[in-house]
C-alpha cells in the first residue's frame, strides 16, 4: 500500500494528525480467512475508489473532511493472527488516548479483535454494534481464538455485544449468543420496529463493527462469504443515521471487502459507507480549526473515555 496519499486526495490542511479529528488506519490482513481470499486488499481497493468518490454529501448537507481525517500508515503485522491483534489493539489505543474519532479498514474481521479489546478498555459500559451475516462467536477456529470466525467471541464475554442482520451460524454458536440482543435477517424482514429494538438494547458508547457482507450481495458481491438475504443500501443508511443520532458513536471499523477487477461497485460502495458514517457522526457540527488533541479530563467526562493507567 502507498503510504503518502492522502485519504481521498484531501488536501494537505485537512489531512494532518496535529488538527485532524478523525484517524484512518487501514489493517491489510487475510491471514485466517477461509474462502474467498483478498481482504488483503480491501484497504486499498477502498482508498483508490474514495479518491473517485464527491466530498459533498448531500443528505447531511456537509463536507466531513473538513473535520479533518489522517490516513496512517497501515498495520502490516502478520507473523501471526495473535501478533496481528495486538498490533492492531496498541495503535487503536494510541490514537483513542489522543481525543481522536478512531476508524479501521480491514482487512478480514479478526482485526476488529483488537480494536474492540482497545475501545472497551478506553471507554464505559461499552456496547458493540456487530452487524454481519455471520455469529462470529466460536471461542476457537482452525486452532486460534484470533480467527475471523471468532471476531466477536471476546466481545461476547467482555462487552454488551448487540447482533444485527446475521443469517448464518455453527450450533456451537448458540451457546454464546444472547437472545435477546441477536437479530436475525429473517426476523427483520417481517419486524418493521427492528430498529428501535436495537437502539434499546444498546448502552450510551457504542463501537460499530461492519462486516460488508452484512449487505445483501446484489448490492456487494465482493466479499469472502457472500450470504443470500443481506441487507440494502437505504435501511443500512437509516438504520446507522438513527444509531448515530441517538447514541454516541465512539469509532467504527469496516471489514471484509475482497476486491476483483470486474466489480468495482462493491469498493465505491464500501467507500460510500465510510463516508455516510462521518458524516452522520459529525452531522451539524461546527468546523473547529482549534481542535485540541491532547488527552484531558475534561474531555474525558464529555466524551465517555476511561483510562485506569497511562499503559497502553
Amino acid at each position: 500500500m502507498k503510504s503518502t496519499k492522502n485519504y481521498a486526495g484531501i488536501a494537505d490542511e485537512f489531512a494532518q494528525l496535529e488538527t485532524a479529528k478523525v484517524i484512518l488506519i487501514p489493517v491489510p490482513y487475510d491471514g485466517t480467512s477461509t474462502w474467498g481470499k483478498g481482504a488483503d486488499k480491501g484497504p486499498e481497493a477502498f482508498l483508490e475508489a474514495s479518491e473517485n468518490m464527491e466530498l459533498y454529501d448531500i443528505e447531511t448537507e456537509s463536507e466531513v473532511y473538513l473535520q479533518g481525517i489522517h490516513l496512517t500508515e497501515a498495520i502490516t503485522e502478520n507473523t501471526s493472527p495473535e501478533a496481528m491483534v495486538n498490533a492492531v489493539h496498541k495503535t487503536t489505543k494510541e490514537y483513542i488516548k489522543r481525543n481522536k474519532f478512531v476508524t479501521l479498514f480491514g482487512g478480514e474481521h479478526s482485526i476488529s479483535i483488537g480494536s474492540i479489546r482497545a475501545f472497551n478498555e478506553c471507554f464505559d459500559n461499552l456496547t458493540v454494534l456487530h452487524i454481519d451475516a455471520h455469529a462470529d462467536l466460536r471461542e476457537s477456529y482452525e486452532g486460534t481464538a484470533y480467527n475471523h470466525a471468532c471476531a466477536v467471541h471476546e466481545a461476547s464475554q467482555n462487552t454488551n455485544l448487540v447482533q444485527v442482520g446475521i443469517r448464518s451460524m455453527d450450533a456451537i454458536e448458540k451457546t454464546f449468543m444472547d437472545a435477546e440482543k441477536i437479530f436475525f435477517a429473517h426476523d427483520m424482514v417481517t419486524d418493521e420496529y427492528w430498529m428501535d429494538k436495537v437502539i434499546e438494547a444498546m448502552s450510551n458508547n457504542v463501537f460499530i463493527t461492519f462486516d460488508l457482507d452484512a449487505l445483501d450481495p446484489s448490492i456487494l458481491p465482493s466479499t469472502g462469504t457472500p450470504e443470500p438475504g443481506g441487507l440494502l443500501w437505504y435501511e443500512t443508511l437509516e438504520f446507522l443515521k438513527q444509531v448515530f443520532e441517538e447514541k454516541n458513536v465512539v469509532g467504527f471499523d469496516i471489514v471484509e471487502l475482497c476486491p476483483n477487477k470486474v466489480d468495482k461497485s462493491s469498493d465505491f460502495l464500501a467507500a460510500k459507507l465510510y463516508y455516510k458514517m462521518l458524516s452522520y457522526k459529525f452531522m451539524g457540527q461546527d468546523i473547529d480549526k482549534d481542535y485540541d488533541n491532547t488527552y484531558d479530563v475534561d474531555y474525558k467526562s464529555n466524551n465517555g473515555l476511561k483510562f485506569q493507567d497511562d499503559e497502553d
